[in-house]
C-alpha cells in the first residue's frame, strides 16, 4: 500500500515571552482516513506569543532544528510501516546482511591463502629435491653407454673408443697463408688441364662514380717476400680518362670492399685501357697511345723496364669487340707473363707472345685463327688462351681455347655470366684459381675449375 505522508506546519511568527524558565509547548495531530483515500495528514502546531510582531533569528533556528528532528522521526516511522511494522528500521536488517557477506568473503580469502601457501611450500620442497639430485650427479663419475661403447667403424681398426671414460680431444690450429698451401710453381691439386667451368660472379665492390665505369683490379699471384705487399694486397686502376696514372693499393679484400686504400701510387707514364696486370711484385701495363710496355716495380715505386711490343696494333687498331683501346692485353698464369694482341701481318687475328718478366722481351709468339675484334675478352690459364664471346649478353660462354703447348685451338662452350652487362676486363689469378673481372662499375670474381693434365690437352 502506497502511503503518502504530508506534513503541514503552520508557523506563526514565534516570539517567546521570556528567555528564562517559561515552558514551551507543541502538538502533533493526525487527521484523515487511510482506509478511504490512503492518505494521512500530520499537523504540527507550536504556540506563538501574542506580544511579538517579529521573528528573532534564534527562535527560527530552534524551530528549524526541531523540524529536522521531526522529519527524521517521520522517515523512520514510514520505513517501519513499509517493512511491515514488525522488524524495526530497514537499516538494521541491511547491516546484518552486509555483515554476513563480509564475514563469508573473509573466510573464503583465508582458505585461498592457506591453499596457496601449501602450494608454495610444495614447490620449495621440489626445488630443494632437484638441487640435491643435481649435486649428486655432479659428484658421480660419468659412465659411457654400454650399448654404444664398442661401436666403431668396422673397416677402420685405427679408430678406438675407450670403454670406461670419455676423452676430450683438442687440436692446435696454426694460421698458414693460403699461398703456402700451394705446391711450388703455383700449381694446386685440381690440375692444369682445360677449363671445365666458371662459377657464379661474386661482387666485391661497386665503383662510386662514372670514373669507375671500367677499369682493372687484381692481386699478385706470386708476390716477392717483403714487408710492403703480399698476395692479399689488392690493386686497382680506374681507366676512364685521358691521363690515367693513379694506382690504388688496399691491404686486403675487406679494406678494398670498404674503399679504404692504404696507399695511392702515381705511375710514371699514363695507362692505356684495361690490359694491365700485376705479377711477381711489378705492375705491367701499356703506355697510352703507343705499343710501349711498362714494368713498374711496386716496392721501389720506380720504372723498372720499358720496351715496344713489335708490330703490335695500338689505340683502337685491333681492340676487343667492346672497344676501349684494348689493343694490348697483358696476362699472367702458371707459365709466366703473356701479351695478347694483334698485328697488321696477322690481319686482326689474335697473337699470343710469352714475355720475359724482367726485360719484357718476346720469348715466343703464336698466331691463332680467332679475330680479336670478334671476342669480348681473353685470358691465359695454364698456357692456354681462352676467349669470352660477349661482354653484354648476360648468359654468354667462354667460346674458344688455344693451347700454346700444341699450337692447336678449338671451339668450346663453357657458360659465363655478365651479370651487369658490360664486362670490360677479365684476368686470371692462378694462385687463387679465380677470374678477376670489371663488369659495369662492379669488381667481381669467378671461381674456375680446370681439368687434370692430359684431359683435353689439345
Amino acid at each position: 500500500m502506497w502511503l503518502q505522508v504530508s506534513v503541514t506546519v503552520y508557523l506563526s511568527c514565534l516570539v517567546l515571552a521570556s528567555y528564562g524558565q517559561e515552558a514551551e509547548w507543541a502538538s502533533l495531530r493526525r487527521s484523515g482516513d487511510p482506509r478511504r483515500d490512503g492518505r494521512c495528514q500530520y499537523t504540527f502546531t507550536v504556540a506563538a506569543p501574542a506580544d511579538s510582531a517579529s521573528c528573532p533569528r534564534d527562535e527560527m533556528d530552534s524551530v528549524l532544528s526541531r523540524l529536522v528532528l521531526l522529519e527524521d522521526l517521520v522517515s523512520r516511522l514510514v520505513g517501519g510501516q513499509r517493512g511491515g511494522g514488525t522488524q524495526g528500521p530497514k537499516g538494521d536488517g541491511s547491516d546484518h546482511v552486509y555483515s554476513q557477506q563480509v564475514t563469508s568473503e573473509k573466510n573464503q580469502l583465508q582458505k585461498d591463502k592457506e591453499r596457496l601457501s601449501g602450494q608454495v611450500q610444495e614447490l620449495l620442497r621440489r626445488v630443494d629435491q632437484l638441487g640435491a639430485e643435481a649435486e649428486t650427479l655432479r659428484q658421480k663419475p660419468c659412465q659411457p653407454d654400454r650399448a654404444h661403447a664398442d661401436h666403431r667403424p668396422s673397416g677402420n681398426p685405427a679408430i678406438k673408443v675407450p670403454n670406461n671414460t670419455y676423452q676430450e680431444m683438442k687440436a692446435e690450429v696454426t694460421e698458414v697463408p693460403a699461398s703456402s698451401l700451394l705446391p711450388e710453381g703455383g700449381h694446386n691439386m685440381t690440375g692444369c688441364g682445360e677449363l671445365v667451368s666458371v662459377g657464379e660472379p661474386v661482387v666485391h665492390r661497386k665503383a662510386d662514380s662514372i670514373m669507375g665505369k671500367y677499369g682493372v683490379w687484381f692481386q699478385d699471384p706470386e708476390p716477392p717476400q717483403g714487408p710492403l705487399y703480399t698476395n692479399r694486397t689488392v690493386w686497382r686502376i680506374d681507366t676512364v680518362g685521358k691521363d690515367v696514372r693513379q694506382l690504388f693499393a688496399y691491404e686486403d679484400t675487406e679494406q678494398f670492399s670498404k674503399g679504404f686504400p692504404t696507399k695511392v701510387l702515381l705511375l710514371p707514364e699514363p695507362v692505356e685501357s684495361t690490359g694491365a696486370t700485376v705479377f711477381r711484385g711489378s705492375l705491367y701495363y701499356q703506355r697510352r697511345r703507343s705499343r710501349t710496355l711498362i714494368r713498374y716495380d711496386l716496392a721501389s715505386e720506380t720504372l723498372a723496364a720499358r720496351r715496344d711490343l713489335p708490330h703490335a696494333g695500338f689505340h683502337g687498331q685491333h681492340p676487343y669487340s667492346w672497344g676501349g683501346y684494348t689493343d694490348i692485353d697483358l696476362a699472367a698464369d702458371e707459365q709466366g707473363l703473356w701479351a695478347i694482341y694483334s698485328t697488321s701481318k696477322a690481319k686482326g687475328a689474335i697473337v699470343i707472345s710469352q714475355l720475359d718478366p724482367e726485360s719484357l722481351a718476346v720469348r715466343r709468339s703464336w698466331e691463332t685463327k680467332v679475330r680479336k675484334n670478334t671476342v669480348a675478352n681473353a685470358f691465359m690459364a695454364c698456357g692456354r688462351l681462352y676467349t669470352v664471346a660477349s661482354y653484354t649478353v648476360s648468359d654468354t660462354t667462354v667460346n674458344h681455347v688455344y693451347n700454346t703447348a700444341t699450337g692447336v685451338g678449338h671451339a668450346i662452350a663453357v657458360p659465363f655470366k655478365n651479370r651487369y652487362r658490360y664486362n670490360s676486363m677479365v684476368d686470371y689469378n692462378h694462385a687463387q684459381r679465380k677470374l678477376f673481372a670489371w663488369d659495369n662499375h662492379h669488381m667481381i670474381t669467378y671461381d674456375v675449375k680446370l681439368g687434370r693434365t692430359g684431359r683435353g690437352s689439345s
